[in-house]
């Protein structure tokens, strides 16, 4: 269990507005929703916001942290600090690794605790994509370049020089990490001799001088849905920063901004879509041609639309639905707006006052704003 300070302070289920007892949907479709409209490129300054969202997410979106941090939450300081016999009170600021501190208080019964076995998963990384408005709805294989710590190509992540031994680390026998019993709560840490590994060698590895590590930047490769949406985290499982030793690395969480369209907008799987018609057109109806992102199509105005009138043009819009095979496409919205010349020639205008002497006045209204 990896128990983080953050977990005590912060109540993603709040930050999130969902009930605990929400469903995996219910919590995904609530960060889209925040996410959208607290993304940075949308809604300038509202960054802090945004990380605020991705971390309440990224625990609450994984079906294993959820488990921990409920659990962490359920038996965590109240009022900043443990309970404890006497009306005593063990505060968070009294301990430097809360992993360490609850994986002894939940690793066993009786508060005896288990030793943390072995080197530690590595932890997981974000990375950045930017995406064009047609790759994010059909869908794309691409990179991301990740700067960071990587197994040692040289000793495959061991910290031992390749050809020499290795042997078992006398302090913790083993283990990687060291168990101090203090009564109520058994504290691990991570042992600072074999800094986790659990071995120990004479010969450190002249590349990464025994840490098992070394720094460069990767290129990830990551399959990207049809139908993302921006703010949304692809998962890349065991792409993300190396294991101590030789534990297995963690994950790489891609998060997709997506750039505007110079013609279409989006709602969901929809596209939208405004086309300036004529007066005659809208009065009389008429049939138009509108673009959409595979060629075009022809669309009927009905006669006496209304400047603002929105048409529908069925299974032109997002397939894909965030990459659920078989999802029905969204729809083409397309939006008329009547068009008024800013300028008419003598017989142009002429025929405009014509129609005005045969129409009817409109009749006086008062719009309330």
């Amino acid at each position: 269990m990896t128990a983080q300070r953050e977990w005590f302070e912060k109540d993603y289920y709040q930050v999130l507005g969902v009930a605990p007892s929400a469903s995996d949907k219910e919590i995904t479709k609530a960060y889209r929703k925040l996410a959208k409209e607290h993304h940075p490129d949308a809604n300038p300054g509202s960054e802090e916001r945004f990380k605020e969202i991705s971390a309440a997410y990224d625990v609450l979106g994984d079906a294993d942290k959820r488990k921990e941090y409920d659990e962490v939450r359920r038996h965590g300081p109240v009022g900043g600090g443990f309970g404890m016999p006497g009306g005593g009170t063990f505060r968070m600021d009294d301990v430097g690794d809360l992993g360490d501190l609850f994986g002894g208080l939940f690793g066993g019964g009786g508060g005896a605790g288990r030793p943390r076995r072995g080197p530690q998963r590595g932890a997981d990384m974000e990375a950045q994509l930017h995406l064009s408005f047609e790759d994010a709805v059909h869908g794309v294989t691409t990179s991301v370049n990740v700067p960071a710590e990587a197994r040692c190509g040289n000793c495959r992540g061991s910290g031992a020089a390749p050809g020499t031994s290795t042997h078992t680390c006398p302090r913790c026998g083993g283990s990687g990490s060291l168990n101090d019993n203090q009564g109520l709560f058994s504290l691990n840490t991570v042992c600072p001799d074999c800094l986790g590994r659990g071995t120990q060698f004479d010969t450190p590895c002249p590349v990464c001088r025994g840490t098992g590590t070394e720094q460069k930047v990767r290129s990830v490769k990551v399959r990207i849905p049809a139908g993302v949406e921006g703010g949304q985290r692809i998962r890349v499982k065991g792409r993300g920063a190396p294991g101590q030793g030789m534990a297995p690395p963690g994950d790489l969480y891609v998060v997709v901004h997506v750039a505007r369209h110079p013609v279409f907008g989006r709602s969901g799987r929809n596209l939208t879509l405004t086309v300036l018609v004529t007066y005659p057109q809208a009065v009389l109806g008429s049939t138009i041609t509108v673009p959409t992102l595979e060629g075009t199509v022809t669309l009927k105005v009905p006669a006496g639309s209304q400047s603002g009138r929105v048409l529908r043009v069925r299974g032109r819009g997002v397939s894909g639905g965030s990459g659920r095979n078989g999802a029905k496409a969204g729809d083409l919205l397309v939006k008329i707006e009547v068009q008024v010349p800013t300028a008419l020639s003598d017989e142009q205008r002429a025929a405009v006052e014509s129609l005005a002497e045969v129409l009817e006045p409109a009749p006086a209204v008062t719009v309330e704003r």
